[in-house]
């Protein structure tokens, strides 16, 4: 009895699997309440506030990523969180107002934005699902946004066992 060639199909063709977990920023995560600069909860006081960042050690946020937000219910003047970014700028390597979740979408749109479009130009495309890492469904979307108008196909999961999302529709002229 004669043994058939096992042929990987999927490794034979064009197919491109992009794995977003390869576009994960590895720096460290903080939240920076500007709360804790708050009188009594309420109020920011000017003077305190600019004494603080004028003598804080910023460079303790060397190479971190910042999500800069308030967690009290007070009006914060819009100065104090731009003063706020102007200290953590050069040492930190982004920082963002909002959450977590405004952090992680800012990263993912900086790393997702320096893919050449180019090479995937009319290829199918599959968007790994799973990862060991925490991507964002946001991140999923943008990559979306990004490839549709040049790939050929979208799918998301595995190449050998995929789910089609979008695919060049074929225009037939008779």
């Amino acid at each position: 009895m004669e043994e058939k060639e096992i042929i990987n199909r999927v490794a034979n063709s064009s197919i491109v699997t992009i794995d977003l977990e390869d576009y994960y920023h590895k720096g460290e995560r903080v939240r920076y309440d500007i709360a804790q600069h708050l009188y009594q909860g309420l109020i920011l006081k000017e003077k305190d506030f600019r004494a603080f960042v004028k003598e804080h050690d910023w460079s303790l946020y060397e190479g971190k990523n910042i999500a800069l937000f308030c967690s009290e219910d007070a009006i914060v003047p819009t100065w104090a969180y731009m003063l706020l970014a102007t200290r953590f700028q050069p040492y930190v390597n982004k920082v963002v107002f909002g959450g977590m979740d405004v952090l992680e979408y800012a990263l993912f749109k900086e790393a997702l934005s320096k893919i050449d479009l180019n090479e995937l130009k009319n290829h199918p495309v599959v968007i790994k699902g799973c990862s060991d890492l925490p991507v964002p469904e946001s991140a999923f979307v943008e990559i979306v946004t990004l490839l549709q108008p040049v790939v050929k196909s979208l799918m998301y999961g595995e190449a050998c066992s995929s789910v089609p999302l979008w695919k060049v529709s074929r225009v037939v002229n008779n």
